[in-house]
C-alpha cells in the first residue's frame, strides 16, 4: 500500500506503467519495459489484450453517457492517463459528467492530477481498490459524487489483480450495497482460456507482481452476484457491444478473434 506523498520508485516495475508501455505510452521506465517486452517478445500477440480492454472501456463509458441519465463515474484502479480516458469520453457527450479516478500508484497520481488540474468535475484520489471504504469515505469522493443518485462503478482490468483470498466479489458487493438503484457496474477481466497462453501470461504476472488471476466467464459473472447482467453478458471484450454511441470504437466483432483477444472479457450489470 502507498501513502500520500510516496515517491515514484523507478527500480521496481509497476502494473500501471507496464500497461502504459503496452499501449504505446511514454510514462514508464526501463524496468517496466523489460516486463512489457516479455509479453511482446515471448507471448507475441498478447498486447491485443491491453488494446481490446481499453476499447471496451471506452465503449462502455460512451454507452452510459449516451443511453442513460448517469453522469457520475468512479474509475477504480484507473491506471495512467491515456487517450480516451473516462472523463474525456463522458464529458464529450455530457459535459457535466463527474469522474473520480482511484489508484495507489504514485506516478498515476502525479500525472493524473497534472492532467486534470483545471477540470473541476474530476478528482484523482489515492486509495486501494481492496479498501473500498477508504474510497467511499474519501473527502474528494464525497465532494464530487452524490450517492443519492445512480453511479457508474468502473472495474476496468483491476479485479484480476485482486487475488482470490482478497475477496474480489466482496469488493463489488461493497459498492453494490452503497449505490442506489439504477447504478451500473462495468467489469473487464482476464478471461481464462484453459490454454498455454493463459498459463504463461499468469505465470509472468504472478512472478513479477504476486498477482494477476485469469478467471472463467462463470467466475467473472459471480463477481456481479446480486446485479442484473446486461446483454450481451460476460463475453470477450472485443465482442462487448462493438459499436456504440454512434461510433465504431472497435471492429464489428464479425472476424474471428485471436487467442489473445479471447483472454480479456467484459460485462456490464445494473443494480435493480
Amino acid at each position: 500500500m502507498t501513502s500520500e506523498g510516496t515517491s515514484i520508485d523507478s527500480t521496481k516495475p509497476s502494473i500501471a506503467r507496464v500497461y502504459d508501455y503496452l499501449l504505446g505510452g511514454k510514462d514508464n521506465y526501463a524496468v517496466d519495459r523489460e516486463i512489457g517486452d516479455v509479453f511482446k517478445r515471448d507471448l507475441p500477440g498478447s498486447v491485443a489484450i491491453a488494446f481490446a480492454n481499453r476499447a471496451a472501456l471506452t465503449r462502455a463509458v460512451g454507452e452510459i453517457a449516451t443511453t442513460t441519465d448517469i453522469t457520475q463515474f468512479i474509475d477504480l484502479g484507473s491506471g495512467l492517463p491515456t487517450a480516451d480516458n473516462v472523463h474525456q469520453v463522458a464529458q464529450l457527450y455530457v459535459p457535466e459528467s463527474r469522474v473520480v479516478y482511484v489508484d495507489i500508484d504514485p506516478q498515476v497520481l502525479v500525472h493524473g492530477r497534472a492532467l486534470l488540474e483545471e477540470n473541476d468535475r474530476t478528482r484523482v484520489i489515492e486509495a486501494d481498490v481492496r479498501d473500498p471504504e477508504a474510497v467511499y469515505d474519501h473527502p474528494e469522493t464525497r465532494a464530487l459524487i452524490d450517492f443519492e443518485r445512480p453511479v457508474a462503478v468502473m472495474f476496468s482490468a483491476v479485479l484480476h489483480h485482486v487475488n482470490d483470498e482478497e475477496d474480489p466479489a466482496g469488493i463489488v458487493r461493497y459498492w453494490r450495497d452503497r449505490v442506489p438503484s439504477g447504478s451500473l457496474f462495468f467489469v473487464s477481466h482476464f478471461r481464462s482460456g484453459d490454454n498455454p497462453e493463459t498459463a504463461e501470461a499468469e505465470k509472468v504476472l504472478q512472478k513479477t507482481f504476486g498477482r494477476g488471476r485469469w478467471r472463467t466467464d462463470a467466475q467473472i459473472a459471480h463477481l456481479l452476484d446480486g446485479l442484473e447482467i446486461l446483454d450481451p453478458g460476460v463475453v470477450p471484450a472485443s465482442l462487448w457491444r462493438p459499436q456504440t454511441a454512434g461510433k465504431a470504437w472497435n471492429d464489428s466483432g464479425e472476424r474471428e478473434l485471436t487467442v489473445w483477444e479471447q483472454l480479456i472479457a467484459a460485462g456490464m450489470a445494473r443494480k435493480a
